[in-house]
């Protein structure tokens, strides 16, 4: 069962956790394009798809946790520091999704005139957001990076890693 557990634990990560990666990092690159040098809709079609990525990712992305936990009861791990650590720091990743990317993003959609409300222009946009957005996405994918180095290396851990 255990094997089973971590199995779908991994496979979540991968296909949850990759693609809203990427799409984070690729959306302030794609706003600072729309910015330079507007294409119209396939601008805003392309930062629509990334925004949509990034919502949806987020929300099956709770897989992920859910079946580590699973993993780590079936493995009596639960008390173990470099998983405390993890838990920590995905709550913390999570956090910075929902918490700053994605409403960084909702306000870039919005000054472009790309949200479902079109509450304004590109004109409107502070051009400081997209940078802004590239700090907090790299944070989110340092975040990430740190919890996959301890799931590999499990410091002290005795489970033959």
């Amino acid at each position: 069962m255990t094997k089973a557990l971590l199995a779908i634990h991994v496979l979540a990560a991968i296909i949850t956790i990759g693609p809203v990666t990427v799409a984070a990092s690729m959306f302030p690159a794609a706003t600072r394009s729309a910015l330079a040098v507007p294409q119209g809709d396939r601008d805003l079609a392309t930062l629509r798809v990334l925004h949509r990525i990034c919502r949806v990712y987020a929300v099956i992305g709770i897989v992920v946790p859910v079946f580590g936990l699973a993993t780590a009861g079936s493995l009596h791990v639960l008390g173990n520091a470099w998983l405390i650590t993890s838990i920590v720091l995905t709550a913390l990743a999570a956090a910075v999704l929902v918490l700053v990317i994605q409403p960084y993003q909702d306000r870039i959609m919005a000054g472009l005139g790309a949200s479902s409300t079109d509450a304004g222009s590109a004109g409107s946009l502070d051009s400081r957001l997209p940078a802004r957005l590239a700090g907090y996405t790299g944070m989110f994918n340092l975040l990430w990076v740190t919890v996959t180095v301890l799931m590999i290396v499990r410091p002290g851990s005795t489970t033959g890693a």
